[in-house]
């Protein structure tokens, strides 16, 4: 995107959906207006493309998981009765149908390092950065609950830091792939000589490590940005490293300034110590806006809002992302009763955003998930709206918003309609689309990964490189012929 007036950071945009209902407001699908209901429609994903364009949105990031919320309770019929993201269906089929209705906007696309070999789906993501010609992002994620990891046969998930283990090597393989393997004109289409590919520029990985071996070529021809846009939302630690050192977009989530600007400042750091400039990667903030014409208008129709959310659903939820089933305890028992350190610190931040001196109880935690999960709601104007968007992103040093909604597309429309063209008029917001892939538009510096990025180095002839020349390929087959 452009840049805005005055030399001013834009705030950035990026709308937060899954391919399911009621994403991260439980109970809202049951409000008049809200077709999240539509998730198996493609018209509704072609719809949703176009009114994101229009508002000139970063792009579409659509979440996903393989299993389902069965902490609280202990079993998964709550999730099932409020529709807490299920059913859910596969992400990656939408984006061909939204891509030939759009031209700018991009897709970041959500899939677990554990659920599928990398060979497979390094050819599957290298089909849809040439399909949309450049504007696929991937979402990596390890996976957090363990009834996919049971699905698909292990007792449990792998150890947390373990999953980035895993995910690290799984990235290696598919940067080898996308990066080692085939040299840019590889392609030659060379018609008098019957050559449509050059045997000599196409590589063997040459693959073996401790959980993959893949000896083998990439299987499809480099698209566009040959790896797709890097997404990531590790907040520990060793996620932290992890997006480090492979992310170029961030999501992260945070009920107040302080707990955001802690969570942005350490990500900074950890770029550099990866090697990279403390703003290689463009960092989002779940958020989610109600606005309207005026602020009454907006807290009124909040309030609609928070009589169709649901308690329980908010509650189901959040037992998933704190791994404590809150059911064992009474709607009205204060939060300073729940034995889990990850509860509290969590409503201690919430508390920072809206605190009115009084003890939190259970209840309160299900209705604060109710609407947009674990981010902060801002409601009002679209001038009261654009002035908390400044100030936040002042204060906590985040690009940009990743916005989930109440309800769907009404959300994204309202935010189009009444947000951004306040910032648009600010200055605060770009104008138009910058041309050309989804890694130029979030970073400015061309379709590739840049040199100091992890996946760089595994280009043919970089250090990381395991690339075999058909020479050598040739003498390891006779080698072990005999």
């Amino acid at each position: 995107m452009t840049a805005v007036d005055g030399g001013r950071r834009p705030i950035r945009f990026n709308a937060f959906d899954m391919n399911c209902v009621a994403h991260q407001s439980p109970g809202l699908w049951r409000h008049p207006d809200d077709q999240s209901h539509r998730y198996t429609d493609i018209d509704y994903w072609t719809e949703l493309a176009k009114l994101l364009e229009r508002g000139r949105f970063d792009g579409l990031f659509i979440a996903d998981v393989l299993g389902v919320y069965d902490v609280y309770g202990g079993d998964d019929v709550a999730a099932i009765r409020e529709g807490a993201q299920t059913p859910v269906a596969d992400p990656l089929l939408l984006v061909s149908a939204m891509a030939v209705v759009t031209e700018h906007l991009g897709f970041g696309i959500t899939t677990g390092t554990g659920f599928e070999h990398p060979f497979p789906f390094a050819r599957r993501l290298t089909t849809l950065d040439h399909l949309t010609k450049g504007r696929l992002g991937w979402n990596v994620v390890t996976g957090y609950l363990p009834s996919a990891a049971r699905n698909f046969g292990a007792a449990d998930q792998l150890d947390h830091d373990e999953r980035y283990d895993h995910a690290d090597e799984y990235l290696e393989v598919l940067y080898k792939l996308w990066e080692g393997s085939w040299e840019d004109d590889a392609v030659v289409r060379d018609v008098d000589r019957g050559i449509y590919t050059d045997p000599a520029k196409v590589h063997h990985i040459g693959h073996a490590g401790k959980h993959f071996t893949v000896p083998g070529i990439h299987v499809g021809e480099p698209s566009p940005q040959r790896t797709p846009v890097i997404y990531q939302a590790g907040a520990s630690p060793r996620g932290t490293r992890f997006a480090a050192e492979n992310a170029e977009a961030i999501f992260i989530a945070g009920p107040s300034k302080r707990v955001l600007a802690q969570t942005v400042s350490r990500i900074r750091d950890e770029l550099e110590a990866a090697g990279r400039d403390r703003y290689a990667a463009r960092i989002y903030a779940l958020a989610t806006i109600v606005t309207d014409s005026s602020d009454e208008a907006a807290h009124r129709k909040h309030e609609e809002y928070l009589s169709y959310a649901s308690v329980e659903g908010g509650l189901v939820f959040m037992s998933g992302w704190m791994g404590i089933d809150l059911s064992q305890y009474d709607l009205d028992d204060p939060i300073g009763d729940v034995q889990s350190n990850a509860i509290q610190s969590a409503v201690a931040a919430f508390q920072e955003f809206d605190d009115d001196g009084r003890e939190w109880t259970v209840r309160d935690i299900g209705r604060w998930a109710g609407i947009g999960g674990m981010g902060p709601v801002f409601v009002g104007s679209g001038e009261t709206i654009a002035d908390l968007l400044a100030d936040w992103q002042a204060d906590t040093d985040v690009d940009g918003f990743n916005l989930a909604y109440a309800i769907t597309p009404g959300t994204f429309e309202d935010v189009v309609t009444h947000v951004v063209p306040v910032l648009t008029e600010r200055g605060q917001y770009p104008e138009e689309y910058v041309p050309g892939t989804l890694r130029h538009k979030l970073v400015g510096r061309g379709d590739r990964l840049p040199d100091e990025h992890r996946g760089a180095r595994y280009r043919i002839g970089g250090p990381g490189s395991t690339a075999l020349s058909e020479e050598q390929v040739r003498a390891g087959s006779l080698i072990d012929s005999h």
